[in-house]
């Protein structure tokens, strides 16, 4: 059981990582054939998971995945910006000579940026609480978190092997 968990954790995962890195990704041209396909099958497996977790209903289960369409994109976009701000910032602190007013500017986005994400989470809890009991909810954020944290592992493990060619930091 804890096996089959780890697995669908996993998988989800993977989903994940791969649709965050749609965000940023190399032009459609580049996506490596039945790339597609492989994320459509982690997402139902993702689905499947989160309503099986969270004992949501196939009418919850709806509302989800269209509260889920309306809310990733936009935070899938802020994550990018929130890391090209980060990469911008490493690269300017690292500079011989850093400058002031470029770092100044970076850190009022970075805060900038914060106050953008907690705006889309407030919004995405309200549309949740519609349909979802406050502990299904909480559920969910943990839900989240694990599959997030799992998916952040799975990066890190295969950029140690190799697995993932990311350009300069």
């Amino acid at each position: 059981m804890i096996s089959r968990v780890r697995l669908s954790i996993g998988l989800i995962a993977a989903a994940m990582f791969l649709s965050a890195a749609d965000a940023t990704a190399q032009p459609a041209a580049a996506v490596a054939p039945g790339r597609p396909a492989l994320e459509q099958r982690l997402r139902q497996r993702m689905a499947e998971v989160t309503k099986q977790r969270l004992g949501l209903t196939d009418a919850q289960m709806k509302q989800l995945e269209q509260s889920n369409s309306r809310f990733t994109p936009q935070l899938t976009r802020l994550i990018a910006s929130e890391r090209e701000t980060r990469q911008q910032l490493r690269l300017e602190l690292t500079s011989p000579t850093p400058n002031q007013q470029h770092v100044s500017d970076l850190i009022d986005q970075t805060i900038s940026l914060q106050k953008q994400r907690v705006s889309i989470v407030e919004a995405e809890q309200k549309d949740l609480a519609r349909f979802m009991t406050p502990v299904q909810r909480a559920q969910y954020v943990a839900l989240q978190t694990q599959f997030r944290r799992r998916a952040q592992e799975m990066a890190r493990q295969n950029a140690n092997k190799g697995g993932f060619k990311r350009g300069p930091r």
